[in-house]
């Protein structure tokens, strides 16, 4: 199995640490408003790597943090006077409730970085008993240049090295890069005791501190955005390390790409910028999930109505092959022998493809071609029923990782049930008008038909 480390810029061959057992953590959301697109992207990229190392057997320990303590959180909440803490509580149910329509499992620890201010506190301390770091009247910093490998992680040249959007310029810091790991209070903000004066903690070390806690020293992999790879991913490799010693922390990184609108990415300041609320309100949740997996984890997705509406295309085409054959009368068709299965070629494509780094679009296009070889059996008259067997049971196993493939339970009355069988009735009969008049009256109660090659499917509408 292959898996493209972005700190070494390169695709390698992944060995757990345990054998048999995969320890993740990745950088979850800071809580002071509702989930975007580059959230939802990010939380189903790692949610697909998850399921596919419990798909091939692995036991997993997945941990997602929340951010709860953080300048935009003091902002915001001040903004709609309310504390920090009700902020969060707020915010934190819309997360999860957004997340499951996504079909996006719950972490296995789900941490809230103010659950861990002790743990932040005792590796400043460590970082201070190694000459780490210094202070001034603001806050607690990490001095950059006592780790010498500061820049290497996101490949930046420390001489050139730009500023990032979260570090804080300040004429009194040694280096223009050094980054605080505990603010000190200011008057109506949130604060706890420490060896250096009541504060709160820097963002970066709530990652270092979550992840040690619930992972350890070393761990399999580390996730998150491609806009976190620096400054806080690098922060967090320079702190960690400088306690733990070089190899330790994450053994691995993985990165997903942005989301693009016109080829721009996307971002508030740019006036491009869509929760997932909103798409929510246009597109059923399992399109946009859909939509997510058709992209490569690692390349920008391109946003756009036309883009969702392929998706859309593409996910109504499985789930009506699905419906069609689960609801199909196995006896009527011949045996067949069990050899040349399309459901067991496509299954091992699909594995083929997410073993070179979680390739999901070549997934996608193993069930894709499996769907047209099935129905060109169907046509030729030469399906058997141990082909549409092994489809519907590839089509579960694929499932297990996609988990939007198999079409939700879906019923229809009486009534329109009956409607349904006079106009296929009709249809034998060739009397045309009859059939387009039920057609049109059945679409005008929410219920749409597709005459394909191997009968009348039904979707709402």
């Amino acid at each position: 199995m292959k898996i493209f480390d972005t700190h070494l810029s390169k695709k390698i061959e992944f060995t757990p640490l345990v054998d048999g057992e995969i320890s993740m953590y990745v950088c979850g959301p800071t809580v002071y408003d509702l989930a975007h697109l580059g959230h939802g992207r990010s939380a189903v990229s790692f949610d697909v790597m998850r399921r596919y190392f419990l798909f091939k057997g692995f036991e997993v320990k997945f941990v997602s943090n929340y951010t709860d303590i953080d300048d935009k959180m003091i902002n915001r909440a001040n903004d709609e006077s309310i504390t920090v803490p009700e902020l969060a509580n707020k915010i934190i149910p819309e997360y999860a409730e957004d997340y499951g329509k996504l079909g996006v499992m719950i972490p296995t620890v789900q941490p809230k970085a103010t659950d861990y201010i002790e743990g932040m506190i005792d590796i400043i301390s460590k970082l201070e008993e190694r000459g780490h770091v210094y202070s001034l009247d603001d806050g607690v910093y990490f001095d950059v240049s006592s780790y010498e490998k500061y820049g290497e992680f996101s490949g930046q040249n420390l001489d050139e090295l730009q500023m990032g959007s979260r570090v804080d310029v300040k004429d009194s810091k040694r280096n223009p890069q050094d980054f605080v790991l505990w603010k000190f209070k200011k008057d109506g903000e949130p604060f706890w005791p420490s060896p250096w004066g009541d504060g709160r903690p820097g963002w970066h070390i709530e990652c270092s501190a979550m992840s040690f806690a619930e992972l350890g020293e070393k761990f399999d992999i580390h996730g998150g955005g491609l806009d976190l790879k620096f400054p806080h991913h690098e922060c967090e490799v320079a702190q960690s390390c400088a306690v733990f010693g070089e190899d330790s922390f994450a053994q691995h990184w993985m990165h997903n790409g942005f989301i693009q609108i016109d080829n721009e990415k996307m971002s508030k300041s740019l006036g491009n910028f869509f929760t997932l609320r909103e798409i929510f309100q246009k597109y059923d949740p399992r399109v946009v999930r859909f939509m997510f997996l058709q992209t490569h984890y690692r390349n920008p997705v391109n946003f756009s109505d036309v883009l969702l509406d392929q998706a859309k295309a593409g996910l109504e085409r499985i789930h009506n092959f699905y419906r069609y054959y689960a609801d199909l009368d196995l006896s009527t068709l011949p045996d067949g022998n069990g050899d040349g299965l399309w459901g067991k070629e496509c299954l091992e494509s699909f594995a083929d493809s997410m073993d070179n780094d979680f390739d999901t679009s070549g997934g996608l296009g193993a069930v894709f071609h499996m769907i047209s070889s099935i129905n060109s059996m169907s046509t030729l008259g030469t399906l058997t029923s141990d082909q549409v067997q092994s489809a519907l049971e590839a089509i579960s196993a694929v499932d297990k990782v996609f988990a939007v493939l198999i079409p939700e339970n879906e019923t229809i009355d009486d009534e329109i049930e009956a409607l349904i069988k006079e106009r296929e009735e009709a249809r034998a009969n060739k009397d045309w008008a009859k059939s387009d008049s039920i057609r049109d009256d059945l679409k005008s109660r929410g219920i749409e038909l597709d005459d394909t090659p191997n009968g009348t499917l039904w979707k709402r509408v």
